[in-house]
């Protein structure tokens, strides 16, 4: 047994040097501990595999004790049976397979050189394991397979576990959340509120979730066809906004935001790129539109798509600012960062959140708008210029696409997080 913990240890030691050797020249990385929620069980709250859902917590101090950000762990969803039966085996659908160990950095760092309005607050990211962005409630069963869609009760679940560790008696908080986890914060924002006392400031902030009901290139609505197998397979129009459920005929859509945003009354920001890796790959050229490959290198690098290609992208920015006009117009309480690059997730990442070549619209950080806009210091609505035009940008292009169609859609890792991973599974053994 000595020697296993002694091997064990080394194997962590070089983990943790590979980590470091990865973050070279970086501020060290703040690695916070996996929190299970023992409870969960009584409200019938399971990951897609039965496992426990989880929560990460980093402890506010000073004057940010009684202030509370939570982020919603993004990582795309499920819609079949068979690509939810597939994700409950990975760590986008069980606990028990993710790492134990997440770094916060960006909008969760406790560095105020880094994120200088919310780095002393409580700081808590939730894990994502039902691929429905916390909405689901129902469950499959069969002769041979048991599989869990309760999204919905996982939510209610960690929120219950924090609010004796002081959520409920938060002065400050704002509800947040990336890709995935950008679109729970649409549609959690509201029932967030519920939960926290009537004088404390609520807001929500939704980062690469303005997920499009957008034809692709062959004119075929595949996300909304994706949507609209999630939202029945999981059992989420039941918690889906009633009052926008009502005012279509066709209920499911209001798991888009842009049918939801006008029915939410919680001042909101919406942090997204115009151009969203994720929504060109997947919405706008999905591959089951273009079988023969012809968007391969546009995809891959922006400088080489044809005059064509371009207008296309730029159909799909003026179709986005479209739906965001009401909300530009009308929302008073409301904020907004929409740039011009080709990005997906922008406030997790300390290159693109906050720091000296970050990227900004009217010479203002994303950090500097959010904080702008949450404690009123100014108006926060940025609206770039079309691309190319925008030379602060971090192009963030993934190496690999996942199709939208009948597959569990994954966000990729960085080298340092899948290091984490593996430090993660190390610790919990």
């Amino acid at each position: 047994m000595k020697m296993m913990e002694t091997s064990l240890n080394v194997t962590v030691a070089v983990v943790v040097a590979l980590l470091m050797l990865t973050c070279h020249g970086q501020e060290q990385r703040l690695l916070v501990p996996m929190t299970l929620v023992r409870n969960a069980s009584a409200l019938h709250a399971f990951c897609l595999d039965g496992s426990l859902p989880a929560y990460h917590i980093h402890r506010g101090f000073g004057a940010g004790k009684n202030n509370w950000l939570l982020q919603f762990e993004g990582g795309g969803w499920c819609n079949s049976l068979q690509s939810c039966l597939e994700r409950a085996k990975t760590r986008r659908g069980s606990t028990s397979l993710m790492s134990k160990y997440e770094v916060f950095s960006g909008i969760l760092s406790n560095n105020a050189s880094l994120n200088p309005d919310f780095y002393n607050w409580n700081r808590v990211k939730l894990r994502y394991c039902d691929g429905a962005s916390f909405t689901g409630d129902a469950k499959f069963q069969n002769e041979t397979s048991l599989i869990y869609f309760r999204g919905q009760k996982i939510w209610e679940a960690i929120i219950l576990d924090l609010l004796p560790k002081g959520l409920g008696s938060a002065r400050k908080a704002l509800l947040s959340g990336c890709s995935a986890g950008g679109l729970a914060s649409f549609l959690h924002c509201d029932n967030f509120t519920n939960y926290l006392p009537k004088n404390a400031s609520v807001k929500c902030l939704g980062d690469a979730g303005f997920f499009l009901d957008e034809k692709d290139i062959s004119l075929k609505r595949t996300m909304r066809t994706f949507y609209t197998n999630l939202v029945s397979l999981q059992g989420v129009e039941q918690n889906l906004d009633t009052n926008c459920t009502s005012s279509l005929n066709t209920p499911q859509l209001c798991f888009f935001p842009q049918y939801a945003l006008k029915f939410i009354t919680t001042p909101f920001f919406i942090l997204n790129s115009a151009y969203d890796t994720f929504q060109f790959h997947n919405i706008l050229v999905p591959n089951s539109a273009d079988p023969h490959g012809h968007w391969n290198r546009c995809k891959q690098d922006p400088a080489a798509c044809d005059a064509s290609q371009i207008e296309t992208l730029q159909g799909f920015r003026r179709d986005m600012l479209l739906a965001l006009r009401g909300f530009l117009k009308d929302s008073i309480s409301g904020g907004m960062f929409i740039n011009s690059c080709f990005a997906h997730c922008q406030s997790e990442s300390q290159d693109t959140w906050f720091g000296v070549d970050s990227p900004r619209i009217h010479n203002k950080t994303i950090a500097e708008a959010v904080g702008d806009w949450y404690f009123s210091r100014r108006v926060s609505k940025e609206i770039d210029c079309a691309y190319p035009c925008d030379s602060t940008c971090h192009n963030l292009i993934p190496s690999t696409q996942v199709p939208a169609k009948n597959q569990s859609l994954l966000k990729g890792q960085s080298a340092s997080l899948k290091l984490l991973q593996i430090l993660g599974y190390l610790v919990a053994f």
